[in-house]
């Protein structure tokens, strides 16, 4: 069993650190996100046509797919709560168990509503692991290192969901519900990997009250920055596809697209966590966070397939800036049992966000195949320039003191 000793890291925090390096703890995560969103996206580009296929209604599908975001949003504080209070390799473990239980579903006849109820259990799941994975690596890195720690766990991520479909590119819609299977035991799989592997850091002082949520002008600006993502993110799930397929594109070519963007955030996550933590992370959130929406205006008004493929990739540049940036901002100054509901705060407005996107860009799609990419880039860029506001008294750079909340 793996000991632990109790350090203190700044005034009234009390930090249960693990006799494992934190660099071996951050390989573990990177290996179990990976494993368990490839095994989660492995038939996902097929499952509205395998929902078709059962004699679901279309109408019935948008509520399965919505089931998953809705719930997400309605749980990820929550995840974040309980990891505070009882640690968070528990909440972890049960997401990945939780969703492996879900997933043999697809493989039953069964009526619309229990495909509702799986991807609502699977939602849920997803959540919890994302929450409790990030507020475990702001835990276990100072804040001069955060950045590049937080930054490898989204290219683990992203890794995951990019090698998915490719991995499930030979699954037909009628073998859909075994490969559903196959992400149930792979997410089985990473929970049990880590039960044995990670140390259970759980918090000394669980049976004392949690500390107060500070919900400063700082967490305000990372959250308003994390909806910003999330809008646009909404966006590509529903009209990305329909977009190329509109220019000519092949479904090749539209799987393409999707490793344009994947590989380069996955190659330069690194680079953009280390200038984090060395530069101004304000000013990397904010310029990320235009980049993202000016390619998001862009992308309508260009109907050459090898410019969209090109224009992905310097998209994903700004990414992997903005992201690690803003999970930085999230934690930064954030008393050790606080960091989960910070990072459940802001998951739950990313996905929000994401859900409302994506429902309101079918609409707009259906009226012009531009509109949803502009309107939803303006919002997004407006949201990011509030951050300006809510930033003006934040220290940038972490040997800068961080204010009292």
């Amino acid at each position: 069993m793996l000991l632990t000793v109790t350090t203190f890291r700044g005034e009234g925090s009390v930090v249960t650190m693990p006799v494992m390096s934190p660099q071996k703890i951050l390989r573990r995560l990177q290996f179990i996100v990976a494993i368990q969103w490839m095994g989660a996206t492995l038939g996902l580009p097929l499952l509205s046509l395998f929902l078709r296929e059962r004699g679901i209604s279309t109408a019935e599908i948008g509520v399965i797919m919505s089931a998953f975001f809705i719930a997400g949003v309605v749980t990820q504080f929550l995840a974040g709560h309980l990891a505070d209070r009882f640690g968070r390799r528990v909440i972890l473990a049960g997401g990945l168990f939780l969703y492996a239980v879900a997933s043999p579903t697809y493989l039953l006849a069964v009526p619309a509503v229990w495909f509702i109820i799986t991807r609502a259990i699977q939602g849920a799941a997803a959540g919890a692991i994302e929450v409790s994975s990030l507020s475990t690596v702001a835990a276990l890195f100072p804040e001069n290192e955060r950045g590049a720690a937080m930054a490898k766990i989204y290219a683990a991520q992203l890794l995951g969901i990019a090698t998915g479909p490719l991995v499930g590119v030979f699954i037909t819609v009628d073998q859909l519900g075994w490969a559903y299977l196959v992400a149930g035991i792979t997410s089985a799989v990473a929970g049990f990997f880590t039960l044995k592997t990670l140390p259970a850091m759980p918090p000394d002082n669980h049976h004392e009250p949690l500390p107060s949520l500070q919900i400063t002008p700082q967490v305000i600006g990372a959250v308003v920055g994390s909806a910003a993502v999330g809008l646009c993110v909404g966006v590509y799930e529903t009209c990305w596809s329909l977009l190329m397929n509109s220019v000519g594109a092949s479904s090749t070519q539209i799987r393409l697209s999707w490793t344009f963007f994947c590989l380069p955030w996955v190659i330069l996550a690194g680079v953009g966590g280390r200038m984090t933590d060395r530069f101004d992370r304000r000013i990397i959130a904010i310029l990320g966070g235009l980049n993202g929406s000016l390619f998001l205006f862009l992308y309508p008004h260009i109907h050459n397939i090898p410019a969209l493929l090109v224009l992905g990739s310097g998209e994903a540049i700004g990414a992997a800036l903005c992201v690690p940036a803003l999970s930085s901002l999230l934690t930064q100054g954030a008393h050790d049992r606080e960091l989960g509901r910070r990072q459940g705060i802001s998951t739950t407005a990313n996905t929000a966000a994401l859900a409302i996107s994506a429902i309101l860009s079918g609409y707009l799609f259906e009226i012009s195949p531009g509109l949803p990419f502009t309107v939803i880039a303006i919002a997004s860029a407006l949201l990011v320039l509030t951050e300006l506001f809510w930033w003006r008294a934040t220290p940038g750079r972490i040997d800068q003191p961080t204010p009292e909340a």
